[in-house]
């Protein structure tokens, strides 16, 4: 399995690492559409359509990405979208992750699948326009989703449980813990600091997240941090609790020794537009 995750791991890298850091954007928009297409395929399947219609949600994605590409909508600055998706995440997550797994069947499947064609949508344009804004700015908020991961991941090991009595949210994902959470914000934090110290000593093209937040002051960027560490919790959570409803470890197997293509992006859907956010109110 760990054979199998590293050439899966490498073969994207060969794909992503070439259109990320070309000259132009375009590549890499392109790259992350086709992405996006997979996770709405992925989404349809996992909320018990069939084929036809997983089909044509992915098929819907690309043909919706391109008309807002061509019509200018990645060069406009939208921080009323990007509030509002915020504000879903954040209210609709809440409310999911209270209720729990049973809620989710309640939902009418109409509204489920509307629901989220139209944030991953919203995430395909937070990513692209970060990418446009540049590449250390794009970097840095995706660095910052994966040091909270990576940190919450060994802070749990290490002192799960010792602290609290308690788990994150046991009926949706049992092994993640307060430890964990605290770990990874502390961790969020830190990279925040460094990265900010490196821009201030490099001569980059463009500043990171971390310079454009600390613009404000560095409280505002450490609550700001703390913010997206906080979300990517919950974007994570809540396709866990979709994956609980639907009796399915992983989202699809299209990434093999890694599942599929939400599984890889499920915190970044709700960070990316917050990243926006908070960019276009900075």
């Amino acid at each position: 399995m760990l054979k199998l995750r590293i050439i899966t791991a490498l073969t994207l890298l060969l794909f992503l690492l070439p259109t990320l850091f070309y000259p132009s954007p375009e590549p890499f928009c392109a790259l992350v559409l086709l992405l996006v297409a997979a996770g709405a395929w992925e989404w349809a399947r996992i909320n018990g359509r069939g084929q036809v219609v997983s089909w044509w949600l992915a098929v819907l994605s690309v043909l919706a990405c391109v008309a807002i590409w061509l019509s200018g909508g990645l060069s406009t600055v939208h921080p009323a979208l990007w509030i509002g998706v915020t504000a879903v995440w954040v209210l609709a997550g809440s409310w999911l992750l209270f209720r729990g797994v049973a809620a989710w069947a309640h939902i009418p499947v109409w509204l489920r699948l509307l629901a989220g064609w139209l944030l991953l949508l919203c995430a395909w344009m937070a990513m692209a326009q970060a990418r446009i804004i540049g590449i250390n700015f794009l970097l840095s908020a995706m660095v910052l989703v994966w040091m909270a991961d990576i940190a919450a991941y060994f802070a749990g090991k290490a002192w799960g449980g010792r602290f609290s009595q308690s788990k994150l949210a046991p009926s949706i994902s049992p092994g993640k813990s307060w430890e964990g959470v605290w770990g990874g914000m502390a961790g969020v934090v830190l990279v925040a600091f460094v990265w900010r110290w490196v821009d201030q000593a490099s001569a980059f093209a463009s500043p990171s997240l971390f310079s454009h937040l600390a613009a404000r002051g560095l409280w505002f960027m450490v609550l700001a941090v703390l913010f997206m560490a906080a979300l990517s919790v919950v974007g994570d959570l809540i396709e866990s609790l979709i994956k609980r409803s639907a009796g399915v470890k992983d989202s699809s197997h299209l990434l093999p020794g890694h599942g599929g293509v939400l599984d890889r992006l499920d915190a970044l859907l709700p960070t990316l537009p917050l990243t926006m956010m908070l960019y276009s109110l900075s």
